[in-house]
């Protein structure tokens, strides 16, 4: 099972008031484990950055003048995203970012019922606490020390390990993957043990005198019905 742990940082709150991507982060899961695999991308929003935005992820319109524009790397980010489901807090909004991105470039959208909303699932299993990727980061102890502006990649890493924590945990020895065959992965490792021999026990004849001693004082035993 492929999934996409996915963030992106933007110069505002709606594409079509005029603001754009300016950092798409992705964290690549197999089985529910982080395989390594990262996609991560500044990109020139060909506009002035808000004070506002800049206050949050710390992205100059100098800085980003000399990365791409997204049209360049439209196709990058998709081929690495591909069909995987897109794990992302508050998914209506990045999603929101990203089509209107691809609409632009007479791309299809990406259709919202691949996202699965962190945010969602966290209000749904903590109603009235604090939601926040921050919160939950301080909830299941997951080091967020480094996070003093957000950012794409940084957001999806916490998040990964959230989402871990908001759906059941790790726990890899538990899992089985699947092969190409649409079975499990091979577990003839644990048949390929030599097999020991079947131990037998012997009772003295004294603890089986005891034992029958200790049977006839029980009333009514099951056994003798």
């Amino acid at each position: 099972m492929r999934e996409i742990v996915l963030d992106t940082e933007t110069t505002g709150f709606d594409p079509y008031a005029g603001h754009r991507i300016v950092e798409i982060g992705c964290v690549e899961l197999i089985n529910r484990m982080a395989t390594g695999k990262v996609y991560h991308q500044y990109i020139n929003p060909e506009r002035d950055m808000p004070e506002e935005a800049f206050k949050v992820h710390g992205l100059s319109e100098d800085f980003l003048s000399g990365h791409p524009v997204f049209k360049d790397i439209a196709q990058d980010f998709l081929d690495f995203i591909q069909d995987a489901a897109l794990v992302i807090h508050n998914a209506s909004f990045d999603m929101k970012f990203l089509n209107a991105e691809l609409e632009w470039l007479s791309i299809p959208h990406i259709p919202m019922d691949r996202a699965v909303d962190t945010l969602a699932i966290a209000r749904k299993k903590f109603p009235g606490s604090q939601v926040s990727l921050d919160a939950l980061c301080r909830r299941f102890e997951i080091d967020n020390s480094s996070r003093d502006f957000h950012g794409a990649l940084l957001d999806s890493e916490l998040l990964a390990e959230v989402y871990l924590e908001l759906t059941g945990g790790r726990q890899p020895g538990l899992e089985l993957a699947g092969d190409d065959n649409g079975g499990y992965s091979d577990m003839s490792a644990f048949g390929n043990k030599p097999k020991k021999e079947a131990r037998t026990y012997s009772v003295p004849d004294e603890e089986k005198a005891l034992h029958e001693e200790f049977l006839k004082q029980i009333t009514d035993p099951i056994w003798n019905r």
